[in-house]
This record gives C-alpha cells, structure tokens and sequence, in this order.
C-alpha cells in the first residue's frame, strides 16, 4: 500500500488552516485507502495557527506539529523541518489555503501503483484551481500539458514542454527517497518555489501524469504584500548550475530562461517595491539575463519584446517610460467611467468631501450598533469602558430619529444623513460598530475602525455565504467585502470566531482576541443586580424563568414562534415563566406576542433593551439557532437547543458545526420533548451539564469580564501591554437567579 506524508506549513494562517487540515484528514478509501501522516508546521505564527495544529493533533493520531527552526527562515527550510519527521512512500506539501479534494489520495495511490514498480515516478504531477472569495475558480493553465505525454512514464529531457508546469509544489507529489537525494533543492525557496519545482522536474528521471484537479487553493480578496523577491536571483542561480550539470538542451534553457525572464518582469510590475528596490532589482534581472541568455535567443514580437530589449540594455529609465507609457494608454481608455463615477459620488455627499478637508480630530470617537438602533452590544459597553479610562475622548452615537428618546440621558448623538453627521464622520478619529458603517463613509488614513460583530458564528457569514441561496441572492458581496476593507480591528470572543472571521471576510484586519465587550456584565453584575433586574421585567419570587430566544430564518418572511407558547406555559405551570424574546429582525407591526402577554401567559421582553440583563435575570435558556446561547454560556446556567428544523436550516443557510451533537445542553426536536427536558429535570441533570461545561471551555475562550477593557487599553489609549485572559477556572460568573438578595440594588 502507497503511504503519503503530506507536510502542511503555515504562517499566521489561523483562518484558513482548519479547512485545509480537513480535507487532507477527511480523505477516504475504505479498506483500500492509502497510508496517511500529516507534519503541520508552524512557520513563526503570532496567532492561534499553532494553537489550531496542536489541537489537530490531540484529535487525530496521524497528525504531528513541528516548529520551522527559524521562524524568519525560508519557506523551503519550513517544508525540510516536516519533511526530516516524514515516513511516507510520497510526500505532498500544501499551504493553509490549500485544499485537497476528496478521494485525491487515493487517486495519487491507484497512478502510482498502475505503474510497475521498477518505473515507480519520481514526480506526479496534478493540476489544481485558484479559487477566490465568490468560489470563482480559475484554471491552472496546465491543462494542454497533461494531455501530451499521456500514461506514459517520462522525463523532462523527452518531454521538455513540461517544464512550463506552474512552479509550485502543492500540485505534484515527490518519492521520498527521489526528494532525500536531492534536498539541496528543497531548502533555499521564499519568493516563488521556482528551484524545487523546476529543479525537481529537471532532476526527475521518471515523471507521471494524472489529469485532474485534486487541489484548490483558496486565495483571500486582499492578501499580504508578498516579501522576499530578492531570494529569485539565488534560486535561478542554483537552477541554471542543474541545468549545466544535467546537460539540458538548448531547448529546455529557452523554457527555463523565458520563464525566469518573465518571473522578473512580473516582480518589477508590482507596487510593492520601493523605488530603490526596483532599481535594484531591476539591476540585477539585467544581469541575469546577460549571464543565462541561450544560444539562439529570439526576442518575443510583442510588447514583452520590448521590456526584454530594456533588461538587455539594462535601461531601467527606458523600462520606465514604457511603463507609464502603457499606463497613460489604460488610464485614458478608462477616464470616461471614472469621471462618471466621481461626479456620482460628489453629488451623493458633497457637503461630506468638503468635510473631508478638516483635520481628523484625534479625540473624537463614532459609535454605531445594529444599524443605527441606539446604545447597546459591545460598542455600548466600549463605550462605557472608554469614558471610564480615557473620558477626554469626546463620543458621539449614531442613532435613528425614532430610537433617540430611548439613549441614555446625556448622549451625545447625531441622526444618519444630517449636516453634522457628515460633518462628525468625516473628522473623527475612531469608528466603533457591530456592523458595517454606511457605503458612503470614506476611510481616511489615520482614522482608525473597530468592528466588534454581534454574535459567535454558528452560521455561514461573510463570503461563507455564497454556496446558500436562501441568504446569497442577491447580495452584493463585492459591496460588503469594500465595507470591511475599513475595518483595523476585528473583536473576538474565540478562536472558532478568530478564525471564521478572517476566512469569511477576506481583507486585512487585526484580530483582538480579548472577548466580546457586551459579556463583561456576566461576570461584574451582583446578587443585587440579578434581582433589581428580574423585579423590573415583572418576575415573580419563586418562579424560574425561562428564556426564549429564537432566531431569523432566511426562508420565512414573517415570525411565527415555533413553540405553541400557550400550551407550554399551561403545561409547565406556575413554577416556570416563559420571557419570549422575538429578533429584531421583526420589530414592525403586531407582535404574535402580544395576546398572550395581556393574558398573563408569558412576558414579551422583545423591546427590552439589554439582552445581557435578560440573560442575568433567567434561570434557563431555551434558543434554536442564535448567538445569545455563546454568551449566556458565559454564566454556566441551563441551556436548551429546541432544533426541530434542523435540517432544514443547516441546508438552506449553512452552519459551521452540528449543533445537535455539540451544542451546550440538551438538544430537544419537538415541543413535546421540551416540556418533558423541564417537567423531568433533565434540562439542569449531570449530562447536560457536561455538555455545558465543554460548548464553555471551547466558546467562552477569552470572556472574562475585562474585554472592554483590553479593547480600550489597546486601541485607544495605544497601551502595548493589555491585562491577560483570566483562566476560565478562575472566572466566577454573576450568581443565578436563586442566589440573588431580596432587596433591589443599584443599576448594573
């Protein structure tokens, strides 16, 4: 049986890396499938990248972690640090946004095997996919390359064309004794994996084909700036001394050098390089081409002709020219739809871009939360926080005319559209919001924008969406993905979320992994505190109350609760209260709630301000699919997954994990059986405790009651240093509801 090592290496990966770990370890065969071991390695990650290997490897017993040696080091010295750990007849190596796709394995397995032993590749090469955010996959290229040689066993000498194979190593696998041979191939990479693919292909004396796409790479809408560009000069040096030691052909060195040639220009069109790096660079391709030029070199007709002429003369002033040349010709081409488009936006807010002229003013802070709704979620209380320890920062809110008699007394605020908004938006120094700000808001640099969400992800967000028709149709994802491109920091509560957040919006942003501001209440508020809340929501001594939460559903229009709520008040009796909570998302016309509110039934608390002081004053929640059931985790009470439509909502608006088999406490299918969690004891037993405490530990990671806190340290007052995550054993959450003293307190 063929065995595969593949070796994974990722660097600051946290919110891809998941995804390509399993689908290397989801691989499958039956008793046919061949032998597996995957060597993650952490290439000097900052973030949970290591924390996410490790926890891989506690699962899976196929799995091993190690650290690159230097963690600044090459690319390639990362693969050698898993490859000197492999003992696999194959080894195949995948970056974090790699993804091998079902059965690869086993079709890699049944190639090499159809080949007779003695004739066992070297090389198998695949082809594979770009895929960006929208799922958009382009080809490889590579295509008409696999259809030349066939099933046949080759090598790059008699088929010199393969050569032009995309250099990289995620799309072949190496035999491992064929790799141990020639390590120094392997080790030196950075920029571009030029010498281990092309120097692997030239060294190869056997090399075979399968023509099909067995990986896909994930490519973000923004990524980093790429850096060692420099690194291209030592490998094709290293190349050509295997070109020379091979004895290659004329026409293998035309391939290499066209290739080598176009690398460079590549490099020196991009904007990442300073001035004086381009020349530089620049420079040194000249000299390049000058030392590695073939025999019966033949300059291309078209305009590349004519860059390769400048790097013969080694004229970067002529390159230069040529290239603003070219770009006088595209801007001209495209002037007329960018002038349209300013004077599109000029009319949309003119009185803003002349605001847009003032200086930002560095101690003026905009807060928002759902859309305008008012003071409320983890921007309330950052907001809190930051009057608390910066209070010469001076805050203003954007709020909707009709929620503004419901701010708190003494709110600075500023209605969405008017004169001063524009005004207050386009000078402030700090954005903070649990949604995006209006498309019309310009980012200036040195503003700075916090975006705090609203909720742990139990469904797909962002451009995790897009594969769901009941919540992709008809979204603009490019509109939402240049609202986020504002975002400087992203709030987290978990590393679950950490992760989601960074692959479901694909721009750059800095992760805060310090817990979501709106819990801290969960573990300051008092005995005294839970009971001013329950005497204020109309809770009587003695009752246990009952939190119903649902969420939307992206294929109903109007919201009918699913539980026959006057039944189940009947039913439970006059021991239990049912507060029913219905989503903001149905906060217009006739509450289905209302009738049995007048009936003493329930207590409708759907426009009870603060969810958190909802969630203080149950002694149990019941909820389906929303976010509220991460953060009452927080205050380790009952909870109740009532999922009868599972199904059905998992397919039509994808979910990120099976709520029924990890969610936090009893998981009931109808309401007979909720009645019968609450009438039997089962919703506070043992087993749904342990259920519990571990949906606790892995999305309670880093809420502590010092979230806003770090927030504000760090992104306000530019401390380096913020107070660390308490322990969660070290945590005590406010006491339930039977914990709580007679007499009423002082506000939370």
């Amino acid at each position: 049986m063929i065995t595969f090592s593949v070796i994974v290496t990722a660097r600051n990966a946290q919110g891809y890396l998941r995804g390509c770990l399993e689908s290397v370890l989801s691989q499958s065969g039956g008793d046919a499938a061949p032998g597996l071991e995957v060597i993650g390695v952490d290439h000097g990650s900052t973030d949970a990248t290591r924390g996410i290997l490790d926890d891989c490897a506690e699962r899976d017993q196929r799995v091993r972690v190690v650290a690159a040696p230097d963690p600044d080091g090459t690319s390639g010295a990362a693969r050698a640090a898993g490859a000197a750990l492999s003992t696999g007849d194959y080894v195949l190596y995948l970056g974090a946004h790699d993804r091998l796709a079902p059965g690869a394995l086993e079709k890699l397995a049944r190639r090499i095997e159809g080949i007779a032993a003695a004739d066992r590749p070297d090389v198998l090469l695949f082809d594979h996919q770009r895929v960006n955010w929208m799922q958009q996959a382009t080809g490889s290229g590579d295509g008409a390359l696999f259809v030349l040689p066939g099933r046949e066993v080759f090598s790059a000498r008699t088929q010199p064309e393969i050569l032009h194979v995309t250099p990289t190593l995620a799309n072949r696998v190496l035999r491992a004794d064929f790799q141990d041979g020639h390590q120094d191939l392997f080790g030196m990479d950075e920029y571009a994996e030029v010498l281990p693919a092309i120097g692997g292909l030239a060294c190869a004396e056997r090399v075979a084909i399968i023509d099909e796409v067995l990986v896909r790479r994930v490519e973000p809408e923004n990524p980093p700036a790429p850096t060692g560009q420099f690194n291209l000069f030592r490998q094709y040096e290293r190349l050509w001394e295997v070109v020379d030691a091979r004895h290659l052909p004329a026409e293998h060195r035309a391939i290499i050098f066209s290739g080598m040639i176009r690398r460079y220009l590549k490099v020196l069109a991009q904007s990442e390089l300073t001035e004086g790096e381009q020349t530089e660079f620049f420079h040194l391709a000249s000299e390049h081409f000058h030392r590695f030029k073939p025999a019966g070199y033949q300059r291309p007709a078209n305009l590349n002709g004519v860059r390769h002429a400048m790097l013969e003369r080694d004229s970067y002033s002529g390159y230069r020219a040529l290239q603003s040349a070219n770009r006088k010709r595209r801007n001209v081409r495209t002037l007329a739809v960018r002038t349209k488009k300013a004077l599109a936006e000029k009319v949309k807010a003119g009185e803003y871009h002349e605001q847009l002229r003032h200086p930002i003013e560095e101690d003026l802070a905009v807060f928002s939360a759902y859309w305008d709704r008012g003071v409320a979620c983890s921007p309330g209380a950052i907001s809190a926080k930051l009057a608390e320890l910066a209070p010469h920062i001076r805050q203003v809110w954007v709020t909707r005319r009709a929620n503004v008699p419901l701010l708190p007394p003494g709110t600075d605020y500023v209605e969405p559209g008017s004169r001063r908004y524009w005004s207050v938006m386009a000078r402030a120094k700090y954005f903070v919001n649990n949604v995006n700000f209006a498309d019309g808001l310009v980012k200036r640099p040195g503003q700075i924008h916090v975006q705090t969400h609203h909720g742990t992800p139990l469904k797909c967000m962002g451009v995790d969406q897009i594969p769901y028709p009941a919540t992709s149709r008809g979204v603009d994802y490019e509109a939402l993905l240049e609202r986020c491109q504002r975002w400087d920091f992203s709030v987290s509560s978990n590393s679950h979320s950490t992760e989601t957040w960074e692959r479901a919006y694909p721009v750059p942003f800095t992760s805060l992994d310090y817990g979501y501001p709106r819990n801290d209440v969960f573990y300051t508020a008092t005995a005294a505190d839970v009971a001013r809340i329950r005497e204020r929501v109309g809770i009587a001594p003695g009752r246990k109350a009952l939190l119903y939460a649902p969420t939307h559903r992206d294929y109903e229009a109007a919201w009918e609760p699913r539980l026959d709520l006057e039944r189940m008040a009947r039913n439970l009796g006059e021991e239990f209260v049912l507060l029913v909570r219905g989503h903001y998302f149905y906060d217009r016309g006739l509450s289905p709630l209302e009738r049995l509110h007048r009936m003493g039934l329930i207590i409708d608390v759907s426009n009870y301000d603060s969810v958190e002081e909802l969630c203080l004053a149950s002694d149990a929640l019941i909820t389906d699919y929303s976010s509220v059931m991460f953060d009452y985790a927080n205050l380790d009470r009952p909870m109740v997954v009532f999922a009868d439509d599972w199904e059905t909502y998992s397919v039509t608006r994808g979910v990120y994990f099976d709520l029924t088999t990890e969610g936090p406490g009893v998981t009931a299918r109808s309401q007979d059986e909720v009645e019968r969690v609450f009438r039997s004891g089962a919703w506070q037993g043992e087993e749904a405790a342990v259920r519990r405490a571990a949906f606790r530990r892995r999305f309670c990671q880093f809420d502590d009651g010092h979230a806003a806190e770090r927030v504000v340290r760090h992104v306000f007052l530019g401390e380096p240093n913020v107070p660390p995550v308490l322990p969660l054993e070290r945590r005590t959450p406010a006491p339930a509801p039977g914990a709580v003293q007679a007499e009423p307190a002082p506000s939370v």
